[in-house]
């Protein structure tokens, strides 16, 4: 609907009460309707849900339409990201939102920080997911609200041409508010928990939920030790929960995103029910680690299985968990990826110890000889060291192409006397392309950051803190961030406008009229930026 169409619908419900609703105005109402597009969590998901199926049928078409996201813990953090796209790009298209729950145990949970263990309140992922999108739908009513104000100004000075022009651009506004690839951990309990919880996120405006097949009560970080993986069955109700959430809640593309830990996993906590040799579950209890026992043999309380006619004795740790043989991860992976697939999820993500194309595409290669359109999600964690992982993976290279090495210490990569050097330099070429050439070559469709954010304050506030609270004292504030932000255009250094102070402006003109006491007049200290 255009903006003059909005105007006229607004007219057309005004008209039956122009005798009692005075000073209401119809394209004051358009606006507030334009600015606020989106009423409901549900609104959002459904409207993502299409953005993200059409993103993946481009993906299949062409893997150079990978699309990429960055992990957030505050709606602002999410709506600057947002905004600094359209700035930059001029356009959201490929560009999401990962919430992650690893920065939600860290930065949301009442309890304090916590580590990645599913014992932060499951109630606050829902509502990071809601707070998200309420700053992103804010940023389209700020930035619509500049826009209007412009086009006031150009029909006050009687240019019709620079209006109109304006006016086009309403027409065609793109929202700030984009899919979000929410984290929902390894369910948070039983199947029921896992559907009333996904039925949570999606109310909140999630329309993709990402979940693991790790043990719920002993969920670690992926790229921690002591991983506990579920046999398939277990895994598959909860992502057949997650998929009735979607359809009760009326978003019948819904997207499920299917992680596998299986990778750096050495444990299981059940021995799966297996009802005939070969199947699935028969498969997952392949991989336990056993040694062959006779009769004689028995232990107290050992627990036993049957194996090619034969009795085997599962390795069983003092904790009950049973240990699955070495070396058998890139196995397991590409099971619990066909299985998943098979029984309704939609992307794959592998957690993988390194970022390796090799290793990531050989897996992948695997699972497309069964589902040819198979593609992943993928952590680009900050909990590996890239810069090291790639000059290591270049000297490799280097070693195996014959060429001469003896400049580097393979043991001491990461030191600044590599920086500038030949290695380091076509190490550094490696990560810059490794999305492009991981989306043609592994099957990546998505490419994310986990925890970006929580590492950009960090070093930002380290930064501050040393110059504020040193010599250069306020100097440090004014030359490191805010002339920073006025010579970049960030929008923040109007802070008062960012944070909704112009919108009130706004609707206490339309509600008060000329009584209106704004807050944007000429002794608004915000005037000061207007240069």
């Amino acid at each position: 609907m255009t903006y003059q169409q909005s105007i006229i619908e607004a007219g057309e419900a005004i008209a039956p009460f122009h005798k009692t609703w005075g000073g209401i105005e119809a394209e004051s109402v358009a606006r507030m309707r334009l600015q606020n597009r989106f009423h409901t969590g549900l609104d959002i998901a459904k409207y993502t849900a299409k953005i993200m199926r059409a993103d993946m049928a481009a993906y299949d078409a062409d893997p150079a339409n990978y699309t990429q996201s960055l992990g957030c813990w505050h709606g602002f953090i999410g709506q600057q990201k947002l905004i600094s796209i359209k700035k930059h790009f001029g356009t959201t298209k490929g560009r999401y939102l990962y919430l992650s729950g690893w920065m939600v145990a860290a930065l949301r949970s009442e309890f304090g920080p916590l580590p990645d263990q599913s014992m932060h309140e499951k109630t606050s992922v829902p509502a990071l997911i809601a707070e998200l999108y309420t700053f992103l739908k804010q940023a389209d009513a700020r930035e619509l609200g500049m826009m209007f104000r412009d086009m006031d100004a150009a029909r006050d000075a009687g240019d019709q041409v620079k209006a109109a022009k304006i006016q086009h651009a309403i027409d065609h506004y793109e929202t700030h508010v984009v899919p979000i690839v929410a984290d929902i951990d390894a369910g948070f309990g039983n199947a029921e928990a896992t559907y009333l919880l996904a039925k949570k996120f999606i109310e909140a405006g999630a329309c993709c939920i990402q979940i693991e097949n790790q043990v719920s009560d002993e969920k670690q970080c992926g790229h921690q030790d002591g991983k506990v993986t579920v046999p398939h069955e277990d895994f598959i109700a909860k992502i057949r929960a997650v998929r009735y959430a979607f359809m009760e809640m009326g978003v019948d593309d819904g997207v499920i995103v299917a992680r596998t830990d299986s990778l750096g996993a050495g444990l299981t906590k059940q021995i799966a029910f297996t009802r005939e040799a070969g199947d699935i579950a028969d498969q997952y209890n392949s991989f336990l680690d056993c040694d062959e026992v006779a009769a004689g043999e028995l232990g107290h309380g050992d627990v036993l299985i049957a194996r090619d006619g034969k009795l085997m004795r599962p390795k069983r740790l003092p904790s009950n968990l049973f240990q699955f043989r070495a070396g058998t991860g890139e196995d397991r992976c590409v099971l619990d990826c066909i299985h998943a697939l098979e029984n309704g999820a939609d992307l794959l993500w592998i957690e993988t110890e390194k970022p390796h194309i090799g290793q990531i595409g050989g897996m992948v290669n695997r699972i497309r000889e069964v589902f040819p359109t198979a593609k992943l999600v993928y952590n680009n964690s900050p909990s590996f060291n890239w810069t090291l992982n790639f000059r290591q993976q270049v000297y490799d290279a280097y070693v195996e192409a014959g060429k001469d090495v003896s400049a580097y210490d393979r043991a001491r990569l990461m030191s600044v006397d590599y920086d500038a050097s030949e290695l380091g330099a076509d190490a550094d070429e490696r990560i810059r392309t490794f999305q492009r050439d991981s989306a043609a070559q592994a099957g990546i469709f998505h490419h994310l950051i986990t925890l970006p954010t929580y590492h950009t304050a960090a070093l930002s506030t380290d930064n501050l803190a040393k110059e504020y609270f040193g010599v250069q004292g306020m100097l440090g504030y004014v030359k490191g961030v805010q002339r920073q932000e006025i010579r970049q255009g960030i929008a923040c250094v109007k802070h008062q406008n960012m944070s909704g102070s112009d919108i009130g402006d706004d609707h206490k003109e339309y509600f008060a009229g000329e009584a209106a006491l704004k807050a944007g007049g000429a002794h608004n200290t915000m005037n000061q930026f207007a240069a």
